[in-house]
């Protein structure tokens, strides 16, 4: 495997780091803190992004993308999120709510939002999540009822991130009860500015933004407000997730604080118990790990392949990162003395990273329906007595489902 993916993602890379150095201010951690400059730093850095034609890179030209690989994409990922993500909440259009309204909006859909997206000029929040439907989804109780020639949409959702902020939501209701619960589904993409929406934010040690209860009481949509088809959303929302859980470099930001560690601690390093340095090289054996996934998922996603227990098996392995090589860089950071500015930076950010890791189990998809996602498309494989598949490609996706099984839910 080669990790650098090339001389074109060395010179991504270069490029991307210089314009981080020289836009972003060197203790950034995240826009949505208590200091409205933060915000501000993500905004202007979005625009330089977008000017450069590096917001949406992968994305095609007409959409206002540079029609360049998934691999290049992922470099921006990975440099994003191991700087503290300074698109801000942008990575949410970019990752998958633009890349959904390609696959399944009509003409007028993608002329209507995708190029300002591709600007950074706006911000969704995705509506799913209800007070008695998270981990089961398809449970939820917000309705769309035909209203004339359109919908009236009333209900509840729950840790909606940036809806305070966001001018568009991409939201998950019933519109029908007929069948199983995952079907009369539909999604619509409504503007958050529409009378009968209220925003309320939930403190939390997340920051300003993140989280919020959304209520819809008899708001207005029409059909050109739906995306795909009527009582179909459920097929949209499983590629969603899909492109969510592969979207964000978990490992990227991982990596970058580990290898902080002995360079911040200098000569102290060796002074570190045996056992604490042996996990650090533990973690960091696990962010390639983690890594590799992250590509075999890219891989098997750019070619139409990929299935729920791929992202499944990467969500668990980088999700249970976060949060175990936060608790080693807590340790470590306990050592370092803050008598320079750059100790300081450090232990700030790992502070950040563990605040951030210890949701990561539970956002996207909590790690046990996760584990039941893996579980299931392994038991169900072609076979279903783990006999080999009948074409060696399928062999080999199995072989290699079954090894991550054992790896990421030991």
């Amino acid at each position: 495997m080669d990790f650098t993916m090339g001389a074109t993602a060395a010179k991504l890379r270069g490029e991307l780091r210089r314009l981080i150095t020289d836009e972003v201010p060197a203790d950034y951690l995240g826009a949505f803190t208590d200091d409205p400059a933060d915000l501000a730093v993500a905004q202007r850095f979005c625009a330089t992004l977008a000017g450069r034609g590096l917001l949406c890179l992968a994305w095609p030209e007409e959409f206002g993308g540079r029609g360049a690989s998934i691999w290049e994409q992922t470099v921006v990922r990975e440099e994003m999120w191991a700087q503290h993500e300074p698109r801000g909440a942008q990575y949410m259009g970019v990752n998958w709510v633009g890349p959904t309204i390609m696959r399944h909006g009509t003409p007028e859909q993608q002329r209507k939002h995708l190029p300002p997206i591709a600007r950074g000029e706006v911000v969704w929040c995705q509506g799913f999540s209800e007070p008695e439907a998270g981990s089961d989804l398809a449970s939820l109780r917000t309705t769309a009822r035909r209203d004339g020639d359109g919908w009236a949409i009333s209900g509840q959702k729950i840790w909606t991130s940036y809806a305070s902020m966001a001018q568009w939501c991409f939201l998950l209701a019933r519109t029908s009860n007929a069948g199983r619960k995952q079907q009369g589904l539909t999604v619509f993409l409504l503007p958050m500015t529409h009378p009968g929406i209220t925003v309320r934010p939930i403190a939390s040690m997340l920051g300003p933004h993140h989280l919020n209860e959304v209520f819809f009481d008899g708001v207005r949509a029409t059909e050109a407000d739906v995306l795909g088809a009527v009582d179909h959303g459920w097929s949209v929302v499983q590629e969603v997730l899909a492109f969510e859980r592969v979207g964000i470099a978990r490992y990227a930001r991982c990596e970058r604080l580990l290898h902080a560690a002995p360079e911040v601690l200098g000569e102290s390093w060796d002074e570190i118990p045996e056992v604490l340095r042996g996990r650090w090289a533990r973690m960091l054996t696990r962010c390639r790990r983690a890594r590799l996934l992250a590509y075999q998922v890219l891989s098997l996603q750019s070619s139409g392949t990929v299935a729920p227990g791929d992202a499944a098996a990467y969500r668990i392995a980088v999700t249970r990162l976060d949060q175990e090589s936060a608790e080693v860089l807590v340790e470590l950071a306990a050592a370092v003395p803050a008598d320079s500015e750059t100790r300081r930076r450090f232990r700030r950010a790992v502070h950040d990273h563990w605040r951030y890791a210890n949701a990561a189990t539970v956002a996207s998809g909590s790690i046990e329906v996760q584990r039941i996602l893996l579980a299931r498309e392994l038991l169900t494989a072609p076979g279903s007595g783990w006999e080999r598949p009948a074409t060696e490609s399928a062999a080999g996706a199995v072989r290699s489902r079954r090894r991550q099984a054992g790896r990421v839910g030991s």
